[in-house]
């Protein structure tokens, strides 16, 4: 994604930013918001509770609030990086915040800081919780736990794009700025038809899940909110010991759907049109499985000890690893009692995170090769000064603004971890805890490890240390640079 060239774009036009079409904008996610209310609200009517009217309520603020946005057409529909980028990232924070609002209307999380931390990490689809007890909840609120992160996990962006009437401009900025991985194009001329091909692959492979899960002997109620958060690689549990108590029939099915949804969508559309060979030349998607058959087998013979036997370890492992590193979080096991070198290699697959182009979190896997491939390149030019070596990913040539991209988002996201750390250290609890609550976030993990491992939860953090996850879950989702730019000083500035 080229971010910084970009917002150079912008810089050298004169940031004459098109606030009108950022409103309509915001206006269109808060009316499919008040949409999405609808279903929760139903089901907490279907079961008595008293819980649906708070959603009720919810999906009537959206309305209002979106339908006056919407109401007057933009001045005009011209639409660059700085408009995709802020509407975007104010997009995520609005949609968190009516988001949360029917779990504090309904008391069901009386602290708006908890019910804010609860929304925003649904939607960005980290499954970290500030909830001891999670079964609890009532019917309606535990499904629209599950149901941010479906929402979330494709984005929210690219659902209006399929539906909405948008025009004019460069809508791609939108589906650009949400959209995770280093660069993104469109699957066909068209970016409506490229969303509408995205989400009816999302949809088509959630409705499976459920449907295996169902008539596999998991309650439907189960299945349905299992499958949302797979879909979302999100990770809410609906009990409190996550997927521990399910059959292993159920874990088996959500490992294999969990690795799925961290495959890049490319790789399907190209499955659909019938070009299934081009995708043996994915590099990406090559060192995606490689990662995870090493990290599972090292992991399986790692715990080997820990279980009754050999073909336990191996479930257990892989469940996992295809958590982790799909970002999505759920658990069949206490991994915080595992041997260090199961953790250890649990923390860097949370960095590693899952392909581009999916719904999973962290940092890449197409992003690490480039990082390798330009350090190799690095020494190559050291030991031949004069020599040259192009920097090639399935076989084309990477261009110097996605390499420039990768450096700059890596950059940002040191600078943001270090700086989220050293704030949250201040609640003062042991370095594990604060370092992997830090990663668990940015990477839209969910649990980490010690005190945030998965038995734990986030409720022991102070509400300014929330604050700065809720901001590091935000950022990670939007892949950092939106949410930089929002609370960038040079793109409000009026002296250009």
């Amino acid at each position: 994604m080229k971010h910084s060239s970009a917002i150079a774009d912008s810089i050298k036009r004169g940031f004459d930013m098109n606030h009108s079409m950022i409103r309509y904008v915001v206006g269109a996610v808060l009316c499919f918001e008040s949409i999405f209310l609808c279903l929760p609200m139903l089901i907490g009517f279907v079961c008595g509770e008293k819980s649906a009217f708070a959603f009720m309520i919810c999906a009537v603020l959206c309305l209002v609030f979106g339908g006056a946005m919407v109401l007057r057409k933009p001045k005009s529909n011209v639409f660059y990086a700085t408009e995709g980028f802020v509407s975007v990232s104010i997009s995520w924070i609005a949609l968190s915040l009516f988001g949360a609002l029917p779990f504090w209307i309904s008391r069901e999380i009386p602290r708006f800081e908890d019910a804010l931390f609860e929304a925003i990490s649904g939607f960005t689809t980290t499954g970290a919780t500030i909830l001891d007890d999670v079964e609890a909840l009532s019917r309606c609120c535990i499904f629209w736990r599950s149901f941010t992160h479906w929402i979330g996990g494709m984005g929210v962006l690219v659902f209006v794009l399929a539906v909405f009437p948008l025009r004019g401009g460069n809508i791609m900025f939108l589906m650009k700025a949400e959209s995770p991985g280093p660069s993104v194009e469109k699957l066909v001329p068209r970016v409506k038809n490229t969303a509408l091909i995205l989400y009816g692959v999302y949809t088509a492979m959630t409705v499976l899940e459920i449907l295996l899960l169902w008539i596999t002997g998991m309650h439907f109620f189960d299945a349905v909110n299992l499958g949302l958060a797979t879909a979302g690689t999100g990770g809410f549990g609906i009990l409190n010991d996550s997927a521990a108590s399910y059959a292993s029939v159920h874990q088996v099915i959500l490992t294999v759907f969990m690795i799925l949804f961290g495959v890049n969508f490319n790789i399907y559309y190209l499955i659909l049109v019938k070009r299934a060979k081009d995708i043996w030349h994915s590099e990406e998607l090559k060192t995606y499985f490689g990662i995870i058959l090493a990290s599972g087998l090292l992991i399986a013979y790692n715990i080997r000890h820990i279980f009754p036997n050999p073909l336990e370890a191996l479930k257990h492992s892989f469940f996992q690893v295809g958590s982790i590193i799909t970002t999505t979080g759920f658990s069949t096991a206490d991994f915080n009692e595992w041997p260090l070198f199961s953790c250890s290699i649990l923390v860097l697959l949370m960095f590693c995170g899952a392909c581009a182009g999916s719904t999973g979190g962290g940092m890449k896997v197409s992003r690490i090769i480039i990082m390798v491939k330009t350090a190799v390149k690095e020494v190559f030019t050291i030991k031949h000064p004069h020599g040259i070596k192009t920097l090639k990913i399935d076989g084309r040539v990477v261009e110097h603004e996605t390499v420039r991209s990768v450096n700059t988002f890596v950059v940002i996201y040191a600078l943001l971890f270090a700086g989220s750390a050293l704030l949250v250290s201040l609640d003062n609890f042991d370095f594990t805890t604060t370092f992997t609550a830090v990663a668990a976030t940015i990477n839209n993990i969910g649990p980490g490890l010690s005190k945030v491992g998965p038995m734990g939860n986030f409720s022991i953090f102070s509400p300014f240390s929330k604050v700065v996850l809720m901001f590091d879950m935000l950022a990670g989702r939007l892949e950092l640079m939106p949410m930089i730019v929002l609370f960038s000083p040079l793109i409000w500035s009026k002296d250009r």
